[in-house]
């Protein structure tokens, strides 16, 4: 039987980290009935103050409510204990916000436990993927994986099927955490090709972000569609050129999770982008939503590691310069329909 890790620590109090502790909390239930064993998965917040207030609540009110947590999930507010006896830690804190979490942490991560990474961005300035992040802030010494696919938050919570991928160039770390998260209702692959998988993750909330601006304007299912179509091309160009394997874009981090992304009501850049399009400033749809955003800021990364790579990223540039420069929508979606004809 293969082997699951057991004393699971995880960094961010988001909707993301509290599906998984309600995922991982509910494997450790289980455990406990079929064998004697000790272990525990513990959850950490940046604002040790709203940790206490999640915990009180017994549910997030503010990022995944209605869904209470288990009462064997142990809070722990301080950084120096967080990750004592910890054999995984789970990065869940979103990706403009991952460099000064682990900074704060950085003295208290244990050698030789490896940490997998749910956040989907692209840091601005530095054009770093999360797990990039973690190798420069913690010197590259511990191994890091990528948990990613079409997976929101509240779904997880319902336990409606669902599908997610581990990448890492560990074979044996894939399968260990491949089984650690596997659930009746989470089917768990893993992949080889980490660049592309983060970059899918990141890219596909660009492209949603414009998914939401065609619902919010109403332009039709044909412009939906035609939106997926390119956009998928457009990150699986940018992908390739960054070292990513093509097959990985077609799969459940690529296509599946694109699609969630851009046709979910639930889906924090779709709805931003709807809201756009439906005529409130980008500061109103902003502040419409409490949770991060995370399409915005990987639009100004993808941007300019667009221009990097050499790489031609249209609906990129348009969503840039609708949240960036104020372009009006009806403009944006002209020129793009008015660019010159090629072949597909």
């Amino acid at each position: 039987m293969q082997k699951m890790f057991e004393n699971i620590s995880i960094i961010g109090d988001g909707a993301m980290a509290s599906v998984l502790a309600m995922l991982l909390c509910e494997k450790r239930q289980a455990n406990c009935e079929s064998r004697a064993t000790s272990h525990e998965i513990r959850i950490w917040g940046y604002d040790s103050e709203q940790l206490k207030q999640i915990q009180l609540a017994g549910e997030n009110k503010k990022f995944l409510p209605g869904y209470k947590l288990p009462g064997s999930l142990v809070f722990e507010p301080s950084d120096e204990q967080i990750m004592v006896n910890a054999d995984l830690i789970v990065s869940a804190t979103p990706c403009q916000f991952m460099r000064s979490v682990w900074k704060r942490l950085k003295k208290y991560v244990p050698q030789n436990v490896p940490i997998v990474s749910v956040a989907k961005g692209i840091e601005n300035n530095t054009l770093l993927r999360p797990t990039q992040i973690l190798a420069d802030v913690l010197d590259g010494k511990l191994k890091t994986a990528v948990l990613s696919g079409p997976t929101i938050a509240d779904e997880l919570a319902k336990k409606l099927p669902a599908v997610a991928c581990i990448a890492t160039d560990d074979e044996e770390l894939a399968k260990k955490m491949q089984h650690t998260f596997n659930a009746d209702w989470l089917r768990v692959y893993t992949n080889t090709d980490v660049v592309g998988v983060e970059l899918a993750g990141a890219m596909k909330n660009v492209i949603a972000i414009a998914a939401g601006i065609i619902d919010g304007i109403g332009a039709g299912d044909n412009a939906k569609a035609a939106l997926l179509s390119r956009g998928l091309a457009e990150i699986t160009r940018l992908g390739v050129a960054c070292g990513a394997k093509p097959q990985t874009f077609a799969g459940l981090t690529g296509l599946g999770d694109l699609v969630t992304t851009c046709v979910s009501p639930k889906g924090r850049n779709r709805s931003f982008g709807e809201r756009i399009g439906k005529g409130q400033s980008v500061k109103q749809a902003r502040m419409a939503n409490e949770s991060v955003v995370e399409g915005i800021a990987t639009c100004e990364s993808a941007v300019v590691l667009g221009r990097k790579c050499e790489v031609e990223m249209p609906i990129t540039q348009a969503v840039y310069e609708i949240v960036f420069q104020d372009k009006p929508v009806k403009t944006a979606i002209s020129e793009l329909m008015n660019r010159q004809l090629k072949a597909e």
